[in-house]
């Protein structure tokens, strides 16, 4: 006779080990394991009874599921997912997680194990891995509200962010000298992409309706993607805040008047960029005809997408906020945004013109300053053997100190009495002269 408890039993085998079961929605579980002892039986039992009192009862048999065949269902009810989106989740499915959790329970799916995976593919691949590891953290979070498994094992920090190294930023005279060598049908493209900051499939779908040249504007509502086994396929665009219009420039709105007057079939919904026999153009195509003329401009490695990095960049030059940059390049978050708040080469030279050429000394520093347009962030200063550390605040106010000298009396500048080695002075506010 099997010993009973209030919640489930336990029975002694012929091995004499016990084992341990229970009734729970109208259905007998038994536990995966037989015990040594009739009490870590009862002690296992009274957990699984507490579980089920705080609701984290997971059913054993639902959690043997393997992920190949969850992923699989996963990924058959996303409707939500655009086109390009599910052919990238079906490539990483294949080459990453079915590699390796095909036949895995998700029960069986470790922090330690994820962890193991994650580094295998980040060694040759980081951008790659960031991006399977955020797939595999999301089929697990369906998982996990689905009542397979008690808790997501993807909790690795910094694992799905890509770290992606830093790109050059091409120049006006770098987007001239490669509209050049694409031919005029290109040249258009070229100059949209690098003066509207439009994405290369919302180019690729805007029509003769679009662009308002009476306005200077490019309405951007929707992009045009090329899917395996579909061909292009129109779509919305890639989140609600790229449906947007953007004031372009004269010398821009010149150059798509003569691209309308010469490229583009007369109707509304006529495709604005065609390949050389009037088709929509094809992304393989043109990415190859791009690196040729880019090489022939002497911008080896220079990618299409590089030319909507110095939009942003352009724009940013301008003193636009994060705000309004969003709006302009179509992005949900601020972070996307402020990739393109960096520094050109050329800026980067103006800041390196700055000239101190006089430090004076007493109870502090006064400074003269030449800046060839802004002031930079900080900059060191010397007398003798002493330094000092300025940063720049509101306009050409400077803040910084220089150490007191040995033997000096007085206060700092805070009020407190200097040490016996002379102290340092405080910050104080010292103005600068500006050519």
């Amino acid at each position: 006779m099997p010993a009973r408890r209030h919640f489930g039993s336990v029975r002694r085998l012929p091995s004499g080990r016990y084992q341990a079961s229970y009734w729970h929605l109208a259905e007998r579980h038994i536990a995966d394991r037989t015990f040594e002892t009739k009490a870590e039986a009862r002690t296992w039992l009274s957990e699984v009874e507490t579980e089920i009192r705080r609701g984290r009862w997971i059913d054993p048999s639902a959690g043997r599921v393997f992920l190949g065949q969850y992923v699989d269902d996963w990924l058959d009810h996303r409707y939500d997912i655009r086109p390009r989106t599910r052919e990238l989740y079906r490539s990483l499915i294949k080459r990453h997680l079915k590699f390796t959790f095909e036949r895995v329970p998700l029960t069986d799916i470790t922090t330690a194990t994820v962890r193991r995976w994650h580094a295998s593919i980040a060694r040759q691949q980081p951008t790659t891995a960031a991006k399977a590891y955020r797939l595999l953290r999301a089929v697990l979070m369906t998982a996990t509200a689905d009542g397979l498994i008690v808790a997501n094992p993807c909790v690795i920090k910094g694992a799905g962010h890509e770290r992606a190294p830093e790109r050059r930023i091409p120049s006006l005279e770098t987007v001239e000298a490669i509209a050049d060598p694409v031919g005029d049908r290109y040249r258009a493209l070229v100059y949209t992409a690098a003066l509207a900051g439009l994405r290369a499939g919302e180019l690729c779908g805007l029509e003769r309706r679009h662009i308002d040249l009476v306005h200077r504007t490019v309405t951007v509502e929707q992009q045009a993607q090329v899917v395996v086994g579909q061909g292009r396929v129109l779509g919305p665009t890639k989140s609600k805040a790229g449906r947007r219009t953007v004031a372009i420039p004269d010398e821009l709105v010149s150059i798509l008047d003569h691209h309308l007057a010469n490229y583009v079939n007369p109707e509304p919904d006529a495709v604005v960029f065609t390949g050389d026999k009037g088709a929509p153009i094809k992304t393989q195509h043109w990415s190859k005809k791009f690196r040729a003329a880019a090489d022939s401009a002497g911008a080896e490695g220079l990618h299409f997408h590089d030319l909507r990095h110095l939009a942003g960049t352009l724009a940013a030059a301008t003193g636009a906020s994060t705000r309004e940059l969003m709006a302009r390049l179509g992005h949900s978050t601020p972070r996307a945004s402020l990739i393109y708040q960096h520094a050109t080469e050329q800026r980067d030279r103006q800041i390196a013109a700055v000239r101190v050429p006089k430090i004076s000394e007493f109870y502090g520093v006064i400074i003269t300053m030449y800046f060839a347009d802004h002031p930079p962030p900080h900059f060191h200063a010397r007398y003798g053997e002493h330094q000092a550390q300025f940063e720049i605040t509101t306009g050409l106010t400077l803040h910084g100190s220089l150490p007191r000298r040995a033997g000096t009396h007085g206060r700092r500048m805070d009020g407190s009495p200097p040490g016996r080695s002379g102290g340092q002075l405080g910050a104080r506010r010292l103005r600068t002269a500006a050519g």
